[in-house]
């Protein structure tokens, strides 16, 4: 590897960020960048912590413990067809036997084996036992081992930053990860010291090594035969000390403290004088008690009444089943179908909304709603603003949202639309903070609207994620084939209510799974009735979750692809529920949710006030998958809401359909924010974390002038039905969509200028008029 030139570290120093990111990127290899923004983070801001442990955990991800997975998974493959022809054989003799002593338990060893060599000699079952038992070793210790060794050849990649990370970073550590991190610091010093020559430069004095540390398959290959005594493999020990060092951080038992994403989130769980002063007050929002009995009884009772009323209706005219193994099993929904009413009424009012472009759309929405340009403040907080900002704004955030720059926005001659101002303005006026203000004018607009009122009170939300391809060079994207191709990408996870309104979005790196951010996103919501019912996908499921936002107030409602296979659990061990008895197999431990209770309520409240990430505390309450003292109880307090919501899909349509239809409505806004969102191949091309944010927001924020602009021309289009005689059912407003869009123009250049209508609003089209395209 090519040494880092002094010029560029000094550079980096010198200048911030920005430069900082022009630098990395002429560096040949992430190595590289990493041990330049290690070698920076001293004079850079927290972000710059964050940038240092996002490239070592991608590096750590999929450079190394990834690269090593495949390649074990692929010897895996080429044993297979071996394993599989051999274990068929051994298949086929257990298949006699078993078949033989069901027909005769008394039968004897003789007859039994003279049927097995009807069908596989013993020869060949001798064969086929050494073939798999030479092929798949115990526990494939063969295996794992291989894997260790492709990862201790990966240590020329770790040296050259490893010191680096210690010596510019300030970790800390809790108990259980207080071992490991004192093993790096010693292990960094042991790198950048010279050999004293007794040693050699590929062994480590086994006296300065952490020995408890060395588990498993390491030791075969730490402790090599024929080494000098005192001493252990460098190359094997160092991987075996940054690999648990990377688990550790991943669950923040080793944290960085001057960070923001990689910080110890129970530093930041109210403690001491500030939860005391908080308690009550937060608990009283939550409607939390202090004691949990009276509120564990009541869902125990909910609980029992549940399970006796569907125990009940089981093989009546309920969609619910139960097979032979005490799965529960529902009928999938049908498809309601369309009457001519509805699509009728559909076609009239699509006809009627006015042609316009988006921009022209975008500055329209503002002129109605005065709290829209006045959101977006100057950074420095000086109240002076420039002439036509709303203008200059509605270009920005244009250019952002249909992802095409700021060139087919520029008008020459138009102070508002030059490539200055727009650029001014989107530095200092178009920031998180500001798309957040707007968009809570959006959301009240929105709720104002009759035929808004008529699709939903606003108090049902659904979270989904929308993905986007990267194809520059950032530490901020991840790779999944399944969504990116050969590509990295990214996630933006985003709260949509039932009244077309979007509420609030993240961007998370790569594909994580999403009930690790859904939370985050929840108690993110700036603006609008805060919903009581939380609808997601699957992917978005899990206990804790279900424990953590019933905590904080709200009902969680997934949709569970895999219903069959979901364990339903009980309060009561001794209660019989019929045909339900053997589903109800997981008993829910009131006494541990009893006793860990004030946390509870204390993460829940720290949730709440924006104290703490939830996606923090998820993984501070989790261990390698498995979940600490604390996360057990609040993953049996979800497992109360889990099998009370499993109960009511089975033996409730309409609370099937309406998170059937909240998911498929939130499709449909992404089916929209896809169109829109078409420069560039609909690719993200920003590098930097801050830069897809700031461009997904103005995409939400714009995706919600959208929604407000049809559904008052929708409700306009309706008003003149009535007006006119047209029989407009109540029924088929609900169905109508505010994400139409074939009147919306978004190729070519854009004008931001409004019309001058006589009135407010543009005039409806004739629905019954020829369309001219």
């Amino acid at each position: 590897m090519r040494a880092i030139p002094p010029r560029r570290l000094t550079g980096l120093a010198t200048y911030g960020l920005a430069s900082k990111a022009a630098a990395l990127r002429r560096l040949p290899t992430r190595e590289q960048r990493l041990a330049v923004l290690a070698a920076t983070v001293v004079v850079l801001s927290a972000r710059a912590v964050d940038d240092v442990l996002e490239t070592f955990d991608m590096l750590m991800t999929t450079k190394l413990l990834s690269k090593a997975e495949r390649e074990s998974r692929e010897e895996k493959l080429r044993r297979y067809p071996r394993v599989s022809r051999n274990a068929g054989k051994l298949a086929a003799a257990v298949k006699v036997l078993l078949e033989m002593v069901e027909v005769n338990q008394d039968v004897g060893l003789g007859v039994v084996l003279d049927m097995i060599e009807k069908t596989v000699t013993r020869a060949e079952l001798r064969h086929a036992v050494q073939a798999v038992d030479e092929l798949v070793p115990a526990d494939d210790a063969e295996l794992d081992g291989q894997r260790l060794i492709e990862l201790a050849g990966k240590f020329a990649t770790v040296r050259p930053f490893l010191s680096m990370l210690m010596d510019t970073i300030e970790f800390g550590a809790t108990s259980d990860g207080a071992a490991v991190l004192a093993a790096m610091k010693t292990l960094a010093e042991l790198l950048t010291s010279r050999s004293s020559g007794k040693i050699p430069a590929n062994l480590l004095d086994a006296r300065k090594v952490d020995h408890d540390l060395i588990v498993g398959a390491w030791k075969r290959l730490i402790y090599t035969p024929g080494r000098p005594e005192g001493t252990v493999d460098r190359n094997s020990y160092t991987i075996c000390v940054l690999e648990q060092f990377h688990r550790h951080l991943k669950h923040r038992s080793i944290f960085a403290v001057r960070s923001s994403r990689w910080r110890d989130p129970r530093a930041h769980l109210l403690a001491g004088e500030a939860w005391e002063a908080a308690r009550d007050a937060g608990m009283n929002a939550l409607g939390l008690p202090a004691a949990p009995t009276q509120l564990l009884t009541d869902h125990a009772t909910a609980l029992e009444t549940a399970y006796r009323e569907l125990a009940a209706r089981l093989g009546e005219d309920t969609p619910a089943s139960i097979d032979a193994d005490g799965k529960l099993h529902v009928a999938a929904l049908d498809a309601k179908a369309e009457p001519a009413s509805l699509v009728d009424l559909r076609r009239r009012v699509e006809a009627m909304i006015p042609r316009v472009d988006l921009p022209e759309l975008v500055t329209e929405v503002m002129s109605w709603h005065p709290g829209f340009t006045e959101a977006f403040t100057h950074t420095s907080g000086n109240e002076a603003r420039v002439a036509d900002l709303g203008l200059s704004v509605a270009a920005v955030l244009c250019s952002y949202a249909m992802n095409v720059g700021f060139k087919p926005v520029t008008t020459p001659g138009v102070d508002a639309l030059t490539r200055d101002r727009l650029l001014h303005v989107d530095q200092c006026y178009v920031r998180a903070e500001t798309i957040e203000a707007a968009n809570a004018v959006l959301v009240d607009a929105q709720a104002d609207i009759p035929l808004a009122q008529a699709w939903g009170g606003g108090l049902v939300a659904s979270v989904d994620g929308m993905r986007f391809v990267v194809p520059v060079r950032t530490h901020n994207a991840r790779p999944n084939p399944k969504y990116f191709g050969r590509k990295l990408g990214i996630t933006w996870l985003n709260m949509l209510n039932d009244q077309s309104a979007g509420l609030a979005g993240k961007v998370l790196r790569g594909t994580p799974r999403d009930s690790l951010h859904t939370i985050d996103v929840i108690v993110s919501q700036h603006g609008g009735r805060i919903p009581e019912v939380i609808i997601t996908d699957t992917g978005s499921y899990s206990d804790i979750v279900f424990g953590l936002l019933h905590l904080i107030g709200r009902q969680y409602r997934p949709q569970l692809a895999n219903l069959p296979d979901q364990r339903l659990w009980r309060i009561d061990a001794r209660a019989d529920y019929g045909p339900l008895d053997k589903a109800a197999r997981g008993v829910i431990d009131t006494a541990k949710i009893a006793a860990h209770w004030e946390d509870m309520c204390r993460i829940a409240v720290s949730i709440h006030s924006g104290e703490v990430s939830a996606h923090e505390v998820t993984r501070m309450i989790s261990r390698d998958g498995q979940p600490t003292a604390l996360g057990q109880a609040i993953a049996h307090f979800g497992r109360i809401f889990k099998t009370l919501h499993i109960l009511r899909l089975a033996d409730d349509e309409p609370y099937r359909r309406e998170g059937k239809a909240q998911s498929n409505l939130v499709e449909g806004r992404h089916d929209l924010a896809r169109t829109i969102y078409h420069g560039r191949k609909g690719e993200m091309t920003r590098a930097y974390y801050e830069g897809m944010e700031d461009q997904l927001s103005a995409l939400g924020l714009v995706l919600n002038c959208v929604v407000v602009w049809n559904t008052v021309y929708e409700n306009r289009a309706l008003a003149a039905l009535r007006a006119g005689g047209y029989p407009v059912l109540d029924t088929d407003v609900e169905r109508l969509s505010a994400f139409v869009r074939a009147h919306i123009g978004i190729d070519g250049h854009y004008s931001f200028h409004l019309p001058d209508p006589s009135g407010v609003h543009r005039p409806l089209r004739d629905p019954d008029a020829d369309d001219d395209e």
